[in-house]
C-alpha cells in the first residue's frame, strides 16, 4: 500500500535530521506545492527550468543530476529554458511572452510548466508567474503560491542543495509508486 505524500514527505525530512529541521517548520508551504508539480509530472509535462542570474549554478546542476544514467528511474522531463530560446532575456512584452508561450505550446503538446528559482526582480520570473501552475522558489520576497527562501539566510546555498535532494527523493517515490498524491 502506498504511503500519502505529506506523511512520507515529513518522514524524509525527519530522516535527514536536523540538517532540514528548518524544512520541517515550512512543510505545509512546501508539501503542496511538490505534490501539484509531481502530479504534473506524471501527467506527461515538461519542466522548463528558469532562475535569474545568480542562480544558474543551480539550475545547471540540477539539470545535470535529476537523469543521471546511474539513477534507477526512467528520465523525466526536465530541460533549461536557455536551451529553447537563448534569448529568453530579450522579451520585453506581454507580446512577446504570448509569443513565447505559443511557441512552447507548440514544442511541448502533452503540457509544460515552468520551474522558476530566483528573485522576483528577473524577466524569467515575468514569465514564470504568468501561469498559475508554475513552481517558483522565490529568493527575497513571499509571494503567493511560491516557495519562500530568504535571501539573507547564510545557508541559503545548502538549503538550494537540500530541497533539490528532497525533490528528486520524492520523484524517485511518486515514480516507483512509493507515495500517493491522492489526499
Amino acid at each position: 500500500m502506498c504511503e500519502k505524500f505529506g506523511q512520507w514527505t515529513l518522514e524524509a525530512i525527519r530522516k535527514e535530521g536536523t540538517r532540514l529541521s528548518w524544512l520541517e517548520e515550512k512543510r505545509s508551504e512546501w508539501t503542496p506545492l511538490l505534490a501539484s508539480m509531481l502530479k504534473k509530472l506524471l501527467n506527461g509535462y515538461t519542466f522548463i527550468i528558469m532562475n535569474d542570474n545568480d542562480y544558474e549554478w543551480f539550475a545547471e546542476y540540477m539539470l545535470f543530476s535529476l537523469n543521471k544514467p546511474v539513477k534507477s528511474r526512467p528520465f523525466v522531463p526536465f530541460v533549461s529554458v536557455k536551451s529553447l530560446f537563448p534569448n529568453i532575456n530579450s522579451l520585453k512584452s506581454s507580446e512577446d511572452f504570448a509569443l513565447f508561450e505559443d511557441m512552447l505550446s507548440l514544442m511541448f503538446k502533452s503540457g509544460y510548466i515552468f520551474f522558476y528559482i530566483g528573485k522576483s526582480n528577473d524577466i524569467k520570473y515575468q514569465i514564470a508567474k504568468r501561469r498559475y501552475d508554475s513552481f517558483l522558489w522565490i529568493i527575497g520576497e513571499q509571494i503567493q503560491n511560491s516557495f519562500y527562501l530568504d535571501s539573507t539566510d547564510e545557508r541559503l546555498d545548502i538549503k538550494l542543495m537540500e530541497l533539490f535532494k528532497l525533490l528528486n527523493r520524492s520523484i524517485d517515490a511518486v515514480l516507483s509508486a512509493e507515495v500517493s498524491l491522492e489526499d
